[in-house]
């Protein structure tokens, strides 16, 4: 059971990046997923939850009209398209589900891929 995020680096503010997330190990299409970010020193925030099959999606404030959460169920790829960045978006970015593996629910999040937003 692996997620792991690509497409992070380094983006002058007002500009764009398109976040990859690639799963394996399970059934992709199965659950809701989670794109999630923490900067050093402050706590995780929420930036974006799509459901299983791809038709609901939801966004805290930080990040209504400037991101959106995507999935390919078929190539078990989501994604996060962030545009309009600022400096407060630097963060290490990470996608994360919660698996039912046997008969406990895991949470499972990839190592992350890294945003700075600078001039």
């Amino acid at each position: 059971v692996q997620l792991v995020e690509s497409g992070g680096g380094l983006v002058q503010p007002g500009g764009s990046l398109r976040l990859s997330c690639a799963a394996s190990g399970f059934t992709f299409s199965n659950y809701a997923l989670n794109w999630y970010r923490q900067a050093p020193g402050k706590e995780r925030e929420l930036v974006a939850i799509i459901s299983h099959g791809g038709s609901t999606t939801n966004y805290p404030d930080l990040a209504k009209g400037r991101f959106t959460i995507s999935r390919d169920n078929a190539k078990n790829m989501a994604y996060l398209q962030m545009n309009s960045l600022k400096p407060d978006d630097t963060a290490l970015y990470y996608c994360s589900v919660v698996v039912l593996q046997g008969s406990d629910w895991s949470p499972i999040r990839g190592p992350g891929t890294q945003v700075t937003v600078s001039a």
